[in-house]
């Protein structure tokens, strides 16, 4: 099925089919989200070297912890 065809389809949802399929695609891109946060936190991250400086502040006294 092409974007074309999907968008013509959405055309014809119902009010409460087009709530469900809102709620879907953004169910979708939060867990895209998620992934692309993990990646870039993660061991070889492009952050992990942001991270690996905060955790070296914290430990150094450099800065705290908010409440």
């Amino acid at each position: 099925m092409s974007i074309v065809e999907i968008k013509q389809a959405v055309k014809t949802l119902s009010p409460e089919e087009l709530a469900e399929i809102s709620a879907f695609i953004a169910q979708c891109e939060a867990e895209a989200w998620d992934r692309q946060i993990d990646g870039d936190f993660s061991e070889g991250g492009r952050l992990r070297p942001v991270l690996e400086e905060v955790r070296g502040d914290l430990r150094a006294g450099r800065i705290q912890e908010l409440p």
